[in-house]
């Protein structure tokens, strides 16, 4: 018999903020973190804007030392995963360290890293490479790092589907509460590559937005969308066993009560033009949380702005609620956050519980006029107030992975 699972902890590092406060203040405000490159000299690349995280001092987070071995995607994590645990009160000094655990994702890890020694190696020889260079790279090192700093002895891993990252590692969290692995888990993404690397390889595949006006960068569902607009940050939660959380009299934010995870076996770039894929994923989901397609209130949809996602998973979301599509609130969190690639699954589940708990669907920020084939209510102009009870969050990432997770109000 599966264990039922809840939220007990937020935490999360934004371009519009970086605790889970600021980030839903400027969720609330519609506010926009998309604005000039500042990381690199951008000035001969056809992108220019991007989300940058701004004003995040590490020192002031964490370990001043710890943080010096910590390429910024991996400070992002322990940031927002020390936030996180901090909000749900667990001292791990009273409990099994051996049942709280760690599944962390990042799509790519440090490109930063391979830049600066690739550069060292080609001008001063490969001896000059900094000895940490591959544990600074590596994209497991977010989870490895939140282990250490949290003393988490579970089950530490991380899972690496692209854009699908942040929400496959909840999902697989989920799973490992429910089936008696762990009574806590951190899990979420993290992701930082805001960098000549980051920005010419996505470049490379026309994949980014390659307006100049932040406010119609990022425009998911318009008919005017040309692309995504890069972002980073982390967002992470900490799950608990139901009973373990009421036990210590923990603050249970939502419920997590299904996971879809599907691969479209179709393209490695491509999600399926007829959307089965994600709309299978999104069945799954509802189908073990026991929830009729007319019972969903609201959809975080993955919605990056490109043209392909969104008229895609506009045919998804269709496939999977059928008639009830209509009625539906979708929107996009990626309107004002850009797209944090592994971090995005993280930080909008983080967006659909803070949803439940306010009773609040955020607008589609910047989106004026939708596509004539995506006809769905996407909540442009303004926000929605209404009781929320249960809610979709989807996240596709290239390779066909395709991830949802069915959040519920606590009862």
């Amino acid at each position: 018999m599966k264990r039922r699972v809840v939220v007990t902890g937020l935490g999360a590092v934004t371009p519009i903020g970086n605790t889970v406060e600021e980030f839903w203040s400027g969720i609330r405000e519609g506010k926009v973190g998309i604005g000039p490159i500042t990381k690199f000299d951008a000035s001969e690349y056809k992108v220019q804007i991007a989300a940058e995280v701004k004003d995040f001092v590490a020192k002031e987070r964490m370990d001043f030392k710890a943080a010096k071995r910590m390429e910024p995607f991996s400070q992002y994590a322990v940031a927002a995963a020390k936030e996180a645990f901090e909000d749900s009160g667990i001292d791990i000094s009273k409990e099994d360290a051996y049942r709280a655990g760690v599944i962390v994702g990042s799509g790519i890890g440090s490109l930063q890293v391979v830049e600066q020694n690739y550069t060292k190696i080609v001008e001063k020889g490969p001896s000059r490479v900094n000895p940490l260079m591959v544990p600074l790279m590596i994209s497991n090192m977010a989870a490895g790092n939140v282990s250490i700093q949290l003393g988490l002895k579970g089950k530490c891993t991380n899972v690496v589907t692209a854009c699908a990252s942040g929400t496959n590692c909840i999902g697989d969290a989920f799973r490992a509460i429910q089936y008696d692995d762990a009574d806590i888990m951190v899990a979420g993404g993290t992701e930082s590559c805001i960098c000549p690397t980051g920005v010419a390889g996505f470049s490379g595949l026309t994949a980014l937005s390659t307006s100049t006006d932040p406010m119609r960068a990022s425009i998911p569902f318009d008919k005017d969308r040309n692309g995504f607009v890069l972002g980073e940050g982390a967002g992470i939660v900490v799950l608990e066993e139901l009973e373990h959380a009421k036990k210590r009299g923990a603050k249970i934010y939502a419920e997590l009560a299904g996971y879809g995870s599907t691969g479209d076996a179709y393209h490695i770039t491509s999600p399926q033009e007829d959307g089965e894929g994600a709309g299978m994923a999104m069945k799954i989901a509802m189908k073990e949380a026991g929830v009729a397609p007319e019972q969903i209130d609201y959809i975080n949809a993955h919605g990056t702005s490109t043209h392909h996602n969104d008229l895609f998973e506009t045919r998804a979301i269709k496939y999977a609620l059928g008639d009830a599509a209509k009625d539906v609130a979708v929107n996009s969190t990626k309107s004002m956050i850009g797209h944090l690639l592994g971090a995005a699954g993280g930080v909008e589940f983080i967006v659909c519980v803070k949803s439940i708990q306010d009773g609040f669907i955020h607008k589609t920020a910047g989106s004026i006029e939708a596509e004539k084939d995506c006809d769905l209510n996407y909540t442009f102009g303004s926000p929605i107030e209404k009781d929320v009870n249960y809610v979709l969050t989807n996240s596709l990432g290239f390779g066909g992975h395709n991830a949802t997770l069915l959040v519920k109000k606590y009862q």
